[in-house]
């Protein structure tokens, strides 16, 4: 529950400090005294946005923060998944600064505002007349049936089976997508496959064809060139190595008489050697090389086939033909997987589908089960508030698809006139009767809801006399079970509460502000006494003021 607000610099508020009880709290004042400032305050430690905000001082920044019990909330969930430090009592803080840069905290920890809402919405529900349109929604109405079911864990349940389903199904499209394309692309993936196996290719087999290419097509001109060489190293009388033999004997002979020479003449028989053996390869190669027009036309062939592929492929080697023939393999293996694929995921479906079905037949059993309980208690409570030839019906339909909600449709159906055809809330209820409706499903929903705290703000809306005293009452009897904080302008509810707060104006230094205070019982009194008739020092005022509060 709310246990303290504290706002600072925020509209006509300077500074102001509220202590609640955790019953019935009210809070009164005149037109434009600043009871909505407080609740717009309030709003952003809920988690709203801080826009067009104007503060007294433009210097300072504007702080708002809330002291809530958290003890039986079971929120520790909660902050340990957002790593937050759990304390029954919780600090919520907001700062705004002069340049409209916004901090959240959490027991002094920095949170973004999903964090701040999605805790706030478990604390506080704040009902004002734009929240009375809701009930003529078929979303709300649901909700009011499900709270009243306590379906909260069964429909947690169907919202993942529901939200596994819908991730499932998007999955089966993507692969049914993928399969088309595949199909599609198929034929042309096994005839470039194909084309590539055909070829036979091997790993460094470009090169060697493109040396060979070069030798065949230059065949008699390398001939004519090594048996030249191979005349001029051994062939012909005056050959070289005949005369590397001569210099070798004169060598030898002067190595007789100079040591130094015999060096020359081992030197020399060595590179002989390797002259000679250097002359047999020329020969060789002068023998195998061999003008062949048929080869050269086949290696000429195969380097074209290959150089097509490699162009059709943009790649630049038979090496990477050979990994673009992998990877479209890879892609044709699978397309073929995917059959297999979508057909597990259909399976994985239907059987999703089947629990999803039981799930929503849960639901609708459940909420089935509550309706003529919601019916009666609603029933009992807006003839109770005055409109006495009331009739009320909850519609349940069922949908031809689930929705994220179950396979229900629900209809809060009324009439506010004995012999009228009930319809839905939205074609016939007006202001008023809707008021009276909200509060009476509030009232039935505070009993099964789990959060602590409700804010009423114009609940009063177009009732008075009697029936602002029985709304008072059904006010009292919810606070017997959460903390209600109600704004009126209705003496006969003011008087029901546990505790009245007064929201005011002020002077000071040329400038008008508002603040609020916690009423004495004298002073009570005279608030109430103002409300009835305008003097809060009018005796009979006065006395029924007194009466009003005699059995709070």
């Amino acid at each position: 529950m709310l246990t303290s607000l504290s706002i600072s610099n925020y509209a006509l508020i300077r500074s102001l400090n509220i202590d609640f009880s955790g019953r019935f709290s009210v809070i009164t004042g005149e037109t434009g005294a600043g009871k909505s400032i407080i609740l717009g305050a309030l709003g952003l430690i809920l988690g709203q946005r801080a826009e067009n905000l104007s503060t007294p001082d433009k210097s300072a920044k504007c702080t708002i923060e809330g002291s809530f019990d958290i003890s039986n909330c079971d929120l520790e969930e909660f902050f340990a998944q957002n790593d937050l430090d759990y304390d029954h009592h919780c600090i919520i803080r907001r700062e705004i600064n002069p340049q409209g840069k916004s901090r959240a905290f959490i027991n002094d920890t920095p949170v973004g505002l999903n964090q701040l809402k999605e805790l706030t919405s478990r604390l506080i529900d704040v009902h004002s007349q734009h929240q009375t349109l809701l009930l003529q929604e078929s979303a709300f109405q649901l909700s009011v049936v499900d709270s009243v079911a306590g379906n909260n864990a069964l429909l947690a349940d169907y919202k993942t089976v529901f939200r596994k389903l819908n991730a499932l199904e998007k999955n089966l499209a993507d692969l049914q997508q993928k399969n088309d394309e595949a199909r599609a692309e198929l034929d042309y993936l096994s005839f470039l496959f194909d084309e590539l196996e055909k070829a036979k290719l091997s790993p460094g087999e470009e090169e060697q064809l493109e040396q060979e290419s070069e030798v065949l097509g230059h065949a008699e001109e390398i001939k004519e060139k090594l048996f030249s060489a191979a005349g001029l190293l051994s062939g012909s009388e005056e050959n070289i190595i005949r005369r590397l033999n001569e210099v070798a004997t004169l060598l030898q002979q002067a190595a007789r008489h100079h040591s130094e020479a015999g060096v020359l003449a081992e030197r020399l028989a060595a590179s002989i050697i390797e002259i000679k053996d250097i002359a047999g390869t020329v020969s060789r190669l002068d023998e195998n090389t061999i003008y062949n027009p048929e080869r050269l036309e086949e290696v000429n062939e195969r380097l074209a086939l290959i150089y097509n592929l490699e162009q059709k492929h943009h790649v630049r080697t038979a090496a990477a033909l050979l990994e673009k023939m992998e990877a479209i393999g890879e892609k044709i293996g699978n397309a073929a997987s995917l059959d297999g694929r979508i057909v597990a995921l259909s399976a994985e479906i239907s059987a999703t589908r089947e629990e999803l079905a039981g799930l929503a037949a849960r639901l609708g059993k459940e909420r089935r089960r509550v309706a003529a309980q919601i019916e009666n208690e609603v029933l009992a409570t807006v003839r109770q508030l005055g409109i006495r030839d009331a009739a009320f019906r909850v519609d349940i339909s069922t949908l031809e698809q689930p929705g994220q909600f179950g396979t229900d449709r629900v209809r809060f159906m009324f009439s506010a006139n004995k012999g009228s055809e009930m319809n839905e809330l939205s074609k016939i209820a007006s202001g008023g009767e809707l008021s009276r409706l909200m509060l009476a499903v509030k009232s039935l929903i505070s009993s099964s809801s789990l959060l602590p705290t409700i804010i009423f703000d114009e609940i009063d809306s177009g009732i008075s006399g009697d029936i602002a005293s029985k709304v008072g009452n059904i006010l009292a009897e919810m606070s017997e079970r959460m903390q209600v904080i109600v704004i009126t302008h209705l003496p006969q509810i003011a008087g029901k509460s546990s505790e009245h707060f007064k929201v005011y104006k002020y002077n000071d230094g040329g400038m008008t502000y508002s603040t609020i205070t916690l009423l004495a019982a004298d002073e009570r009194i005279s608030e109430l006494a103002l409300m009835i008739s305008g003097n809060p020092d009018l005796e009979v005022a006065r006395e029924t003021a007194k009466e009003l509060l005699k059995n709070n």
